[in-house]
């Protein structure tokens, strides 16, 4: 595909495909009464692609990708428990807040808990300025 089809911008081979070229190629099958191969030659998709698509929006209502990959966090259920102990002990290092966890038996490792802190912007330095600001003294008036 040289440029692009209905306003779209050209597909890049080897990319993801993004939502408003799926849903003009479903549109274009299920709408227009395309057939599946013309909709994927108009698109410059493989046909099994748009086949898959158009599958897709009849059983879900929508041509969303999947989720990929990853797992869910082991270290997020105790998201309560680390901001608790990070309120009673805000300059606590990465390695303090692990061994802190280890010693109420939840086991991490460093990395895990790096992660959950930077997820959270829950750095050693946001933690400690948000600990300095000053006061507000009494005057007695």
């Amino acid at each position: 595909m040289d440029g692009p089809v209905d306003g779209l911008p050209a597909r890049r081979r080897g990319r993801a495909v993004g939502e408003d070229l799926r849903a003009a190629a479903v549109a274009a099958v299920l709408r227009e009464g395309m057939s599946i191969s013309a909709a994927a030659r108009r698109f410059g998709l493989p046909g099994s692609t748009v086949s898959v698509w158009v599958q897709r929006f009849r059983e879900r209502g929508h041509v969303r990708d999947d989720r990929k990959g990853g797992r869910r966090s082991t270290i997020e259920p105790e998201r309560e428990r680390i901001l608790g102990i990070l309120a009673r002990r805000p300059g606590l290092s990465m390695y303090g807040l692990r061994d802190a966890l280890a010693a109420e038996g939840l086991e991490f490792h460093a990395a895990t808990v790096q992660r959950f802190l930077k997820r959270h912007g829950l750095t050693r330095e946001t933690r400690l300025a948000q600990r300095r600001q000053p006061r507000r003294r009494w005057t007695g008036r």
